[in-house]
């Protein structure tokens, strides 16, 4: 086969001076880009725009919002209260490290294609000079021949989530402070139980989406993914989401999707104890929004050390992925967010965790 032949082969040749000069732009594009979740955010979508055939580009600039979502709650209203100031920290080192590596593999590979159509003939033999797994390498000459978009979308998942496995989710520094945490072990209180796909529907703003579940299993993440898929790119779905992001600028706080709930400044005194505000995803009467921060006025861009070399393609059965999903997943997923809001506001309120449960 194909790609066990090519898991033999390493570097083929050297890139020629005209191959070099395409490889380093890429690279500095890619750098440019990779400055924080917002212009990683904007990045997806900008490509995806001008290629619609890469799905993955807009499945990523969805998810992208999400891990910003996620980045900002840890200063947000809800989580400032329940978290120490180095869980913040820890929690969004992890986010913001796997929202670095994912963007630093997966973009080049996207501008290598746009240079690909450009130049009419497919350039992915550069994909090694890039670190860039060779299982990636197969993926997109099957798709420069065949134009099958959800085969490349689903190798994209399969490659991306094997990257981070070991820099990320196996990195000894975020199993001891992020999964090892009693706030990671019940994620309701993380908000990362939640992926949302935001869109208006006829004036009313509903939220598709899944719920997250044994982050720690790549098989798990894998299958989100490729449920993720699905559901965003159910035709009554796709154009709705696709007008709302166009529309709606990423922030990275939920007053995006959500303005009647939360509002990007306090509306209150943050030195006050909570007062629970919601009923039913509702305000109450009299309620002031919960405030969810952007995130340029929260975190601070990164220097990120270099991403750790290594190839992650090694077991055939990795092939087993590619199959597609047995059965359609059910989208609407506001109800779950809504009950995680509760559970939230709850220990906000108490500033005890525990008492989620009581």
């Amino acid at each position: 086969m194909e790609l066990q032949n090519r898991q033999k082969v390493k570097l083929v040749r050297n890139p020629t001076a005209e191959e070099k000069k395409i490889i380093n732009e890429i690279k500095r594009k890619t750098e440019q880009l990779n400055e924080n979740n917002i212009t990683r955010t904007k990045a997806y979508l900008d490509f995806y725009k001008k290629h619609p055939e890469i799905h993955w580009a807009f499945l990523a600039h969805m998810v992208s919002r999400n891990g910003g979502w996620s980045m900002t709650d840890l200063k947000a209203e809800l989580l400032n209260r329940i978290l120490s100031k180095e869980e913040k920290k820890s929690y969004f080192s992890f986010l913001e490290r796997g929202n670095w590596l994912i963007f630093q593999d997966a973009y080049p590979q996207l501008l290598l294609y746009e240079e690909s159509m450009k130049r009419k003939e497919s350039l992915f033999r550069l994909l090694p000079h890039m670190n860039v797994s060779v299982f990636m390498e197969t993926i997109w000459e099957h798709f420069w021949k065949t134009s099958n978009s959800s085969l490349l979308t689903v190798g994209l998942i399969i490659n991306e989530q094997h990257y981070i496995e070991k820099r990320v989710i196996q990195n000894q520094k975020y199993i001891q402070e992020v999964f090892h945490t009693l706030e990671f072990e019940i994620q309701d209180i993380l908000s990362f139980n939640q992926i949302l796909f935001p869109y208006n529907d006829y004036g009313v703003m509903k939220l598709a989406g899944q719920t997250v579940n044994q982050f720690e299993s790549v098989r798990e993440r894998i299958q989100l993914g490729k449920r993720l898929y699905v559901i965003l790119f159910d035709p009554d779905v796709l154009n709705k989401v696709e007008e709302w992001a166009i529309e709606q600028y990423h922030t990275g706080s939920r007053k995006d999707y959500w303005p009647h709930i939360f509002n990007d400044v306090h509306e209150g005194s943050p030195g006050l104890k909570y007062q629970i505000k919601l009923s039913s995803c509702k305000l109450k009467r009299g309620a002031r929004r919960i405030y969810s921060p952007t995130l340029q006025n929260v975190w601070k861009n990164i220097q990120h050390p270099e991403a750790e070399t290594g190839e992650w393609f090694h077991d055939i059965r990795v092939l087993e992925y590619l199959k597609e999903i047995e059965e359609p997943a059910v989208g609407n997923i506001e109800y779950e967010y809504c009950q995680t809001l509760e559970k939230l506001e709850l220990a906000a309120f108490a500033k005890k965790i525990i008492s989620i449960f009581d």
